[in-house]
């Protein structure tokens, strides 16, 4: 509908036709509109002499219509009043147009006035006219992006999304970077110039990285050996917590090619030489691999030698007389030459996800196949949950009739993570038994019986707690959430045994036996019992016995002795005049006293135990906040790096098979390109 603006400049006050000299001269903008034939005031614009009426600008104002004015008044109506009530206000003031409201309409609830959009305008008088408002100007231009801007982003994409470097040649992609707007002489290199690029952006994160780490007190490592395309890679994961947020950071240190047997010499050279080229040979806490004999091994040959042994070896290899003893000096100086070249490996931990699974799989079936009430009825489930498995793995139609009848797709279990199986039996328990067996009559396989139905439900129901423990250790947690996640894990599993029936009653009790024994140099571990309650979320509040929790808590109490002992205030303790000199004094040497330190070690610990459970109350406990960085800088599983391999099985696809080692390890810089704030 056609709408006109009609500026109507209304004069008010006139004497003998001209206006007064104190006569204020009114501008008011109406708005016509042609389908009612009636106007709206709209908006008061200004007054002569700079005169301003507070009225039109009040957020209040659409509640009254204005009629007029007179000499410094104005006249207006209520909208909110019933009948034709006219009100009186000064123009440069509102306040008796407030009381109103608040004496006759308090129960109103008001809402403001939406301001007009747009700049503000200058008052202006009559002689200069009215002024139209100024539009601001909106800049739609793109900014040009640099050449090295280009090449970072290029870079990303390529790495990020596992896309060869020869992808900066495809004409299509090159059309595609054309259209960015560039500055002058910006353009996308070719393969061999980008490739350059790519080395030398490695270098440097490597460099920033080294540089980052020397900040650093303590890290830890995880180690494996993944084998793709008849090539064998050994990853390792780099993982620290930061001191200022108490964050978690992890980056990729390398995957490096291996040649020849996975002997243990050959896995303790790589690694060692690994932590060396990043200068981490005194600052790695431990590293975390599987249970591979190999690796277990090489952790055995080569731990690092500590003061105890070396005391323990001498006092066993010193003679009990005074009689000399004479030596062969070559047997002496072959055997410093061979020592000389040792390797020194830092403490180990094996991975807990990697012992549960085998507890899930060696164990749990060795129970299910001995017992007498479950060797059967296991066998035959199993087995006819493998035919179904195998006939959907094979057959696409097999898949699709199990999609039209129980409407969900079965999984197929990998036979490297037990959770896939887990969550293999789980899907086809919960698959109604009369569909289920509709399925397997289609496909020409044996249907469940009951008693094997009910099998797959209990067996769920045992094995629920495993998966949930597996899911926490196998995420980005610190190491002291191993020992509380093993205690709730056993106290959850004997819960579920009054459900159970006979065929799977005595599980949890073989479940929990297992973690007893595949776990028990873990259990009362030093490291990990500190790790544990150094944790704010934890602290001891995991352990149900009132014995072990007051051991734990002495060991606490010691650990913050021999850590970092307070420094005590010198304005507290009264100086003591003494007549002897300063050299005299120089000769003396005595052991610190040890009641002061123990007494603020118990109570910083007495402290910490009943503050909150936040992580960032260890800033006001410094002893607990570097035993926390200490112990907990380990992950519980190897989960980490094995990501790294699954990022690598991108990238080394059999279409890139003839890809560099050195080009390969590169690739994988994605592992860290979120992490570059970290040390950038």
């Amino acid at each position: 509908m056609p709408l006109s603006v009609v500026f109507y400049f209304l004069i008010i006050d006139y004497f003998k036709g001209e206006p007064k000299s104190h006569g204020p001269v009114f501008v008011i903008t109406y708005l016509y509109f042609e389908h009612d034939k009636s106007t709206l005031p709209l908006l008061f614009i200004n007054i002569v002499k700079g005169e301003r009426c507070s009225f039109f600008s009040w957020k209040y104002g659409h509640y009254f219509e204005f009629l007029s004015t007179k000499d410094f008044n104005i006249k207006v109506r209520c909208t909110l009043c019933v009948g034709e009530k006219v009100l009186s206000t000064f123009k440069n003031t509102t306040s008796n147009l407030k009381k109103h409201l608040e004496s006759q309409h308090g129960t109103v609830k008001l809402t403001e006035r939406v301001p007009p959009s747009g700049p503000k305008q200058r008052a202006v008088t009559s002689a200069e006219g009215p002024t139209h408002p100024k539009q601001q100007k909106l800049d739609f231009g793109a900014k040009p992006v640099s050449d090295e801007e280009l090449k970072k982003l290029v870079a990303q994409y390529i790495v990020e999304e596992m896309l060869p470097v020869n992808t900066v040649d495809s004409p299509s992609f090159r059309a595609i970077i054309k259209k960015i707007p560039t500055s002058v002489n910006a353009e996308l290199p070719h393969r061999t110039t980008f490739t350059s690029y790519l080395e030398k952006e490695f270098t440097e994160m490597e460099r920033n990285l080294k540089a980052a780490l020397n900040e650093i007190d303590f890290v830890s490592t995880t180690a494996d050996i993944w084998t793709a395309n008849n090539r064998s890679y050994m990853g390792v994961t780099l993982h620290w917590i930061s001191r200022t947020t108490l964050e978690r950071h992890k980056v990729a240190l390398a995957c490096r090619r291996i040649r020849g047997r996975h002997t243990y010499d050959v896995i303790g050279t790589e690694i060692e030489n690994i932590h060396s080229s990043y200068g981490l040979l005194n600052k790695v806490v431990a590293t975390v691999t599987d249970n591979g004999s190999n690796f277990v091994k090489a952790f055995q040959v080569y731990h690092p030698v500590t003061e105890s042994d070396d005391e323990t070896e001498e006092e066993e290899s010193t003679p009990k007389d005074d009689d000399v003893t004479f030596s062969d000096l070559s047997e002496i100086l072959s055997a410093e030459n061979e020592t000389e070249g040792q390797l020194s490996l830092p403490p180990h931990r094996r991975c807990a996800s990697h012992t549960i699974n085998i507890i899930c799989t060696r164990d749990v079936e060795k129970h299910l196949t001995t017992n007498a009430e479950s060797r059967a009825v296991y066998r035959s489930s199993t087995a006819k949950c493998t035919a179904l498995w195998t006939k959907l793995s094979r057959s696409t139609l097999a898949s699709e009739t199990v999609e039209e009848i129980s409407k969900r797709k079965l999984l197929i279990p990998t036979s490297t993570r037990w959770n896939s199986f887990f969550d293999a039996v789980k899907r086809i328990a919960e698959i109604p038994m009369g569909e289920l067996n509709t399925v397997c009559t289609k496909q020409g396989l044996k249907c469940f019986k009951d008693q094997e139905y009910q099998f797959l439900h209990k067996y769920c129901m045992a094995m629920k707690p495993l998966t949930a423990a597996l899911d926490i250790l196998q995420g980005d947690c610190p190491y002291g959430t191993l020992l509380p996640t093993l205690e709730v894990l056993m106290q959850k599993t004997q819960a579920v045994k009054d459900d159970l029936s006979r065929m799977t009653a005595g599980l949890p009790d073989a479940i929990v036996k297992a973690i007893q024994t595949r776990f028990a140099s873990v259990l009362d571990d030093k490291d990990a019992l500190l790790a544990a309650a150094s944790s704010p979320k934890f602290k001891l509040r995991w352990l149900r016995d009132a014995g072990r929790r007051e051991r734990v808590k002495q060991l606490l109490t010691a650990e913050c002795c021999t850590t970092a002992p307070l420094a005590k205030n010198p304005a507290s303790v009264p100086s003591a005049t003494t007549s002897s000199s300063q050299g005299e004094m120089d000769f003396f040497t005595f052991e610190a006293e040890p009641e002061e330190e123990t007494y603020s070690a118990e109570k910083e610990v007495m402290d910490y135990l009943m503050s909150g459970y936040d992580l960032q109350i260890l800033h006001k406990f410094s002893s607990i906040k570097t035993i926390f960085l200490k112990y907990n800088t380990p992950t519980p599983s190897s989960a980490p790096v094995e990501r790294l391999f699954s990022l690598g099985g991108l990238v080394l696809t059999p279409k890139r098979n003839r890809l560099s080692d050195r080009r390969f390890e590169k690739l994988l810089y994605k592992f860290n390109f979120k992490c570059q704030e970290i040390y950038c």
